[in-house]
C-alpha cells in the first residue's frame, strides 16, 4: 500500500476490510490520468485522504460481501481535487463495479454545474484507451455509454420532475450546498437504488451559507456521526473545514481544513488569497467559505449559533401552567409569518427565563412560501412549530382565539405589541381582559431591551428549548446601530423574517421590568387599551 491505511472508525462489527476490493478501486483509479493544470497527462495517483476514501468506501463490506456505505458525504474546500475524485469514481462505478446495465448519474444545482465532474471524466475516458475502445461519448447531451456492460453515465438537468424512475446504481452530486431545496436529492436518493445491491449516493461540496438547505443537513448529520451522537451505518462522512471559533488566521489550521494543501494548491496561493481577505472585508467570507470550509452567513449577524444554543433546554411545558409570564406579538402583515411569544420569569435564581414561542401562516400559501423561499415552512408546519390559518391571509380571529385559550393555562400579565397593523387586534384582546401595550421599535425602546437580551443569551440564562423557526429567526437577525451605540433590529437589512426575535425582546422586556421594577431604563409606564 502507499499510504498507511486504517479503516474508517465508522466500520460495524458485522464488516470487514476487503483489501482486494480496496485494492481494485485504487488501482483502477490510480490508472486513470489527471486532466488539468501541471497534472494534466500524469497518472492520478491517489493524496492519502483520497486513498482513505477510496479503501473505505469500496474496501468496508458486510457479510453478504457488499459495500457497507452506501452514502459517502464529502465536505471540502475549493480546489483540493474533489472534482478530479468524483470523475474517477463515477467512472469505477460505470466501468468496474461489475454493475450490470449501470445507472451512474452526475447532478448538481444546474446542468452546467454537473457538467464540470462530467468533463473531466470525459477527458479521463479519452486518454485511457482501454476504456475508451469500449465506450462511445456524446458529449452534446452529457453522456458516456460503456458498451461492455450496458451501462451508462449521464448528467442530469436540475428539474426534479422527470428524475422519477431512475434506477440508480451510482450518483455522483456535486456543490449540494447550491441546491435551492431538497427536492432533486430526495428524487434521486430515495427508493431510486432499491432495485440495486449497492448503489452508491457519492455527495461532494464546499460549505454553504443556507443553514435551512439540505446541504446543511447532511453537515450536521455528518458531525453527529463522527462525534458519536448519531448512528447510520450507511452513511460515510467526511467533513475538511474549520468551525468558527478556529483561528482562520493560523496557517496550520490552513491545513487540517486543506488536506491537498503543498499539492494540488500552491501554500503561496492561498497566503495572496488570505491577504486579499484582511484588505478586503468582503473577500473574507468567501475566503472562508471556499478556502477553509466554514459555513458563513451572508452577512454578520446579531446572535452566534453558538450563543444561541445555549439555550437549547428541554420546556416541561406542564411546569409552566398557572404561572405568571408576559407576551410580545409582532404582527407583520396579513400574508406572512405572525409571531407571538411568551417570556416566563425565573422565581428563584437558579431558574432560567423560559421562552415559548408561537407561529402563524397562511395554509394556501404555505407550499408555495415554501419553494420560492427555500425555508422548511410546510416542514416546520408538519412538526407542530407553525400553525396555519385557512385561507391565503392570516386570520386574526384565530390568532385572538388562542390567545384567548393560552390565557386560560398562564398567568398573561402584559402583552406587548408593535403597533403597526396592530390596532384591531390590539382592541379585541384588550377587549377579552389582557393588559396590552405598545412598544415603540425606535432606538429609544428597543436598545435596552435587545441589550438585555443578548446578554441574557450569553450568560445562558434563557431556555428556548431549541425551537428550530425561533433559531432560524436568530440567526437572521441584523442590528442597526445609531452614532450613540444604540441598537435594534433591522428588518430590511436582515435576511430573512425576525419577527419572532422581536416579539421575544418585546416580552423580556416587560418580565424584566415588572420583577425589577427599580430598572434604569424603565420610563415609559404602561399603556392598558
Amino acid at each position: 500500500m502507499p499510504h498507511q491505511y486504517t479503516p474508517s472508525p465508522f466500520m460495524l462489527e458485522t464488516s470487514h476490510y476487503d483489501k482486494a476490493k480496496a485494492d481494485r478501486a485504487v488501482a483502477f483509479i490510480e490508472n486513470l490520468r489527471h486532466t488539468k493544470g501541471k497534472w494534466a497527462g500524469k497518472k492520478f495517483l491517489l493524496l492519502p485522504w483520497q486513498e482513505q476514501i477510496v479503501r473505505d468506501i469500496f474496501g468496508i463490506v458486510g457479510e453478504n460481501g457488499k459495500r457497507q456505505f452506501l452514502t459517502a458525504y464529502i465536505e471540502i474546500p475549493k480546489k483540493n481535487g474533489k472534482s478530479e475524485l468524483a470523475a474517477a469514481i463515477a467512472l469505477y462505478l460505470l466501468y468496474a463495479d461489475n454493475e450490470p446495465s449501470a445507472e451512474v448519474y452526475g447532478a448538481a444545482c444546474d446542468r452546467g454545474q454537473a457538467s464540470i465532474v462530467f468533463e473531466v471524466a470525459r477527458q479521463m475516458v479519452l486518454m485511457s484507451p482501454a476504456l475508451l475502445k469500449r465506450s462511445k461519448i456524446a458529449a452534446a447531451v452529457k453522456r458516456i455509454v460503456n458498451f461492455s456492460n450496458a451501462g451508462i453515465y449521464q448528467v442530469l438537468s436540475a428539474e426534479t420532475g422527470t428524475k422519477h424512475g431512475l434506477n440508480v446504481s451510482g450518483l455522483v452530486f456535486d456543490e449540494i450546498h447550491a441546491q435551492p431545496d431538497r427536492k432533486l436529492y430526495d428524487v434521486l436518493t430515495k427508493g431510486s437504488g432499491d432495485a440495486r445491491e449497492q448503489p452508491l449516493f457519492f455527495i461532494i461540496t464546499t460549505a454553504g451559507m443556507d443553514k435551512n438547505s439540505i446541504c446543511y443537513e447532511l453537515h450536521a448529520k455528518a458531525l453527529d456521526i463522527k462525534a458519536g451522537r448519531k448512528i447510520d451505518s450507511a452513511f460515510y462522512p467526511v467533513v475538511y473545514g474549520l468551525t468558527e471559533e478556529d483561528d482562520w488566521h493560523n496557517e496550520a489550521n490552513w491545513h487540517k481544513a486543506n488536506p491537498s494543501l503543498g499539492h494540488t494548491i500552491s501554500l503561496e496561493r492561498f497566503r495572496e488569497a488570505y491577504k486579499a481577505a484582511l484588505e478586503n472585508p468582503a473577500e473574507e467570507n468567501i475566503f472562508k467559505q471556499l478556502r477553509l470550509n466554514i459555513w458563513t452567513s451572508a452577512v454578520k449577524c446579531w446572535i452566534p449559533e453558538q450563543i444561541y444554543d445555549q439555550g437549547n433546554f428541554p420546556i416541561d411545558m406542564d411546569e409552566l401552567c398557572g404561572r405568571e409570564c408576559y407576551g410580545g406579538l409582532d404582527l407583520s402583515s396579513t400574508i406572512d409569518i405572525t409571531a407571538f411569544v411568551l417570556v416566563f420569569p425565573p422565581r428563584t435564581e437558579d431558574e432560567k427565563y423560559v421562552v415559548l414561542p408561537f407561529f402563524w401562516l397562511p395554509k394556501d400559501t404555505l407550499n408555495l412560501r415554501s419553494r420560492r423561499d427555500h425555508v422548511p415552512y410546510d416542514v416546520w408546519e408538519a412538526q407542530d412549530y407553525i400553525r396555519t390559518t385557512e385561507g391565503n391571509v392570516v386570520h386574526y380571529g384565530f390568532i385572538e382565539k388562542f390567545i384567548e385559550e393560552l390565557g386560560k393555562k398562564y398567568q398573561i400579565k402584559e402583552i406587548a405589541y408593535d403597533r403597526w397593523n396592530a390596532t384591531q387586534m390590539v382592541q379585541n384582546l384588550a377587549d377579552l381582559g389582557f393588559t396590552v401595550l405598545e412598544f415603540g421599535q425606535g432606538y429609544k425602546d428597543m436598545s435596552p431591551a435587545s441589550k438585555e437580551f443578548y446578554k441574557l443569551l450569553m450568560e445562558g440564562s434563557i431556555c428556548h428549548g431549541g425551537n428550530p423557526v425561533l433559531k432560524w429567526m436568530a440567526q437572521n437577525v441584523v442590528m442597526r446601530q445609531d452614532p450613540a451605540g444604540n441598537i435594534k433590529p433591522d428588518k430590511e437589512k436582515s435576511v430573512e423574517k425576525i419577527d419572532g426575535i422581536v416579539a421575544a425582546i418585546m416580552a423580556i422586556d416587560r418580565a424584566i421590568r415588572n420583577k425589577n421594577s427599580a430598572s434604569v431604563y424603565d420610563g415609559r409606564g404602561i399603556l392598558v387599551l
